[in-house]
């Protein structure tokens, strides 16, 4: 993109306080991983740039540091979903599914970074990126995992496309947006 993905405007509004936005309206609490471009309460990760799975543990050991009373689960957004609606994040935060929640895009692709985990794949991240694991799918194998199929989400959604993300200057044109700040 040749700029950070949070940093990006669609629709007049800036991706990360869109996210930080529908998110507050779905979860509490809510923290940003990352350089903090909200107001949200942030994290930044020990190595910053070494993906998605660094940032879920950072983010996991934010929420349950010293005096904090641990989450049974929490919400894995990531800011690159301009179609997000809170519909669907309240949807996953009120899961009562015993294991990871998981929405799968029209192409039937689980969507790893819009999704609710429990407290011990949570847990699991720390030392999975501590044995060099960088993919997020590593947090899930071995998992309960539920599935949600697109015809199930998209009522609380109120639109088909809340899953289509931000990948290339081409995605975001097709929104509409700008890499301008």
């Amino acid at each position: 993109m040749g700029r950070p993905k949070a940093a990006l405007l669609v629709g007049g509004e800036q991706l990360a306080a869109r996210t930080a936005r529908l998110l507050v309206e779905a979860a509490d609490p809510v923290i940003e991983i990352g350089p903090g471009y909200t107001n949200l309460v942030r994290v930044q990760e020990a190595s910053p740039g070494e993906g998605p799975l660094a940032a879920i543990a950072a983010g996991w050991a934010a929420l349950t540091g010293p005096g904090a009373v641990a989450p049974s689960a929490a919400l894995v957004v990531a800011t690159d979903l301009p179609q997000l609606t809170a519909g669907l994040l309240r949807l996953l935060a009120s899961s009562t599914e015993p294991g990871c929640v998981i929405p799968l895009d029209e192409a039937g692709r689980p969507q790893l970074l819009c999704a609710r985990y429990p407290a011990g794949t949570l847990a699991r991240a720390a030392d999975l990126v501590a044995r060099g694991r960088r993919a997020v799918l590593a947090l899930i194998d071995g998992q309960e995992v539920s599935r949600l199929a697109p015809v199930v989400w998209q009522a609380a959604a109120g639109r088909a496309d809340a899953l289509a993300d931000v990948d290339t200057p081409a995605d975001l044109a097709c929104l509409g947006g700008s890499s301008r700040t």
